[in-house]
């Protein structure tokens, strides 16, 4: 099977009994490595101090004078909030549990740490995964997206990337004429879904997901592995084109505008846009919901924001369900 997502660092944990990945020293050293972690060169000594002691011992307690030591206060914070994400995994024992105790908890961490362990939890629910389009499909739950319509097709690329593409237009126009922009972008479809794989870490392949139905397929199979990986409930979740004649007893919003799009037609109101993507998502254990909701499906709205990026919040599936026992727990 090949490989995908080698910068999640999948391939440095190990698996529990029930498949959750356990925070072993390798992960945490390729933690300390990343550049929101790793000291400047004019870092102060105590900072530089730190991060060797955390080199040789990666789970040894840092009182917090230690921090508080530090002379630069973004360092402090900095510390602090990967030491809070450090402590509560280990505590935790496995990144999955972690993931859902910080929810829980209500702990405020960077979206940089979220979306890493968000990428984490997915390629160990998706590992053995041989469609790309499901793959590509579930980048969108951990790197934002820029949603553009060609050719009167919506389509999503990696914001990132585009936001690299946008810069160069206007720091050197030629230049980003001549390498062509989003357009040199390859669309993933049509007999190219074998390059996948040798540049998923790269991001730099596009989604039809207006055009092409394996797209939204692909984006349904990754809700399912997502949702059976965390909360342990079979479902079954088929993409929609259009949000008409549907039984709103219930609905989650994958992102801030997708739970405003619900929260219109719930109240009876216009929606403010229209869905990017819509899912309707069925429990295969009836028992598993709420009783008055057994047999009922869950709506699954997805939106963009005004400035076109796509945010996805894939934490509201695990808090939003109308689960008949909580899920965090």
């Amino acid at each position: 099977m090949p490989e995908f997502w080698v910068a999640s660092g999948h391939h440095l944990t190990r698996l529990d009994r029930r498949g959750r990945m356990l925070v072993t020293d390798e992960l945490l050293l390729a933690w300390l490595a990343r550049p929101e972690i790793l000291p400047p060169t004019d870092a102060c000594a105590t900072e530089r101090a730190l991060h060797r002691r955390l080199l040789d011992r990666p789970r040894a307690q840092v009182p917090e004078i230690e921090i508080a030591a530090m002379q630069d206060r973004d360092a402090q914070e900095n510390w602090r909030l990967f030491l809070t994400l450090r402590d509560r995994l280990l505590q935790a024992g496995t990144i999955e549990d972690g993931y859902a105790a910080i929810l829980r908890e209500g702990i405020r961490l960077p979206v940089v740490f979220l979306s890493q362990l968000l990428q984490l939890i997915l390629r160990n629910a998706l590992d053995g995964c041989d469609d790309p389009q499901t793959l590509r499909a579930a980048e969108c739950f951990f790197r934002p997206q820029r949603a553009h319509v060609k050719d009167g097709t919506l389509l999503l690329a990696d914001d990132e990337l585009v936001s690299l593409f946008e810069a160069e237009m206007h720091s050197s126009p030629l230049t980003a004429m001549f390498s062509g922009g989003l357009d040199s972008l390859d669309v993933l479809g049509g007999g190219n879904e074998w390059t996948y794989w040798s540049r998923s870490d790269a991001h730099t392949t596009v989604l039809n997901f207006g055009g092409d139905p394996q797209a939204r397929q692909g984006m349904a199979r990754a809700l399912e592995a997502f949702m059976a990986h965390m909360l342990g409930v079979a479902v079954t979740v088929t993409p929609h084109l259009r949000a008409e004649n549907i039984d709103l007893r219930w609905y989650v919003g994958l992102d801030r505008s997708g739970t405003a799009i619900g929260d219109a037609l719930w109240h009876g109101r216009p929606a403010p846009d229209a869905p990017v993507g819509l899912f309707e998502l069925r429990f295969a254990d009836t028992s598993a919901v709420r009783a008055d909701l057994a047999g009922q499906p869950v709506w699954l709205i997805l939106g963009q924001d005004p400035d076109g990026r796509v945010r996805m919040k894939p934490q509201n599936l695990l808090t939003g369900l109308p689960l008949a026992e909580p899920a965090l727990h």
